[in-house]
């Protein structure tokens, strides 16, 4: 899945769960769910995520949502360490999804160059 996030170290729960296209609450609900996803909270307790945590959901919204695991299913996945580009994950056709959605964003930027 192609993230759209701007270049930055920290980002707020809401840009992260609008970057996946899914709700806050799904993202604080896969923190308790996920050992692996322990964002920093800033001085007034909200969350921060870095880089590290967008690639850590990153690899649990591939398991869940593209590849259909269960929660559990994704857990014993993740222990194993996912690799989202091994061939028994269907890198392929995510690679060819990533590479598509690269191409539209640049075509986008293009198009909105064009018109401006």
């Amino acid at each position: 899945m192609h993230i759209d996030l701007p270049d930055k170290l920290y980002y707020k729960i809401g840009e992260v769960a609008k970057a996946f296209n899914v709700n806050t609450s799904l993202i604080r609900f896969w923190e308790k769910e996920f050992k692996i996803l322990k964002p920093k909270k800033n001085k007034h307790g909200n969350r921060v995520y870095t880089k590290k945590d967008i690639e850590k959901l990153n690899q649990i919204y591939f398991l869940l949502k593209e590849k259909g695991y269960t929660i559990e299913g994704a857990r014993q996945k993740l222990k194993g360490g996912v690799d989202l580009n091994a061939p028994e994950t269907g890198s392929k056709d995510l690679q060819i999804v990533n590479k598509l959605q690269d191409i539209k964003q640049e075509l986008l930027k293009i198009k909105n160059a064009i018109q401006s």
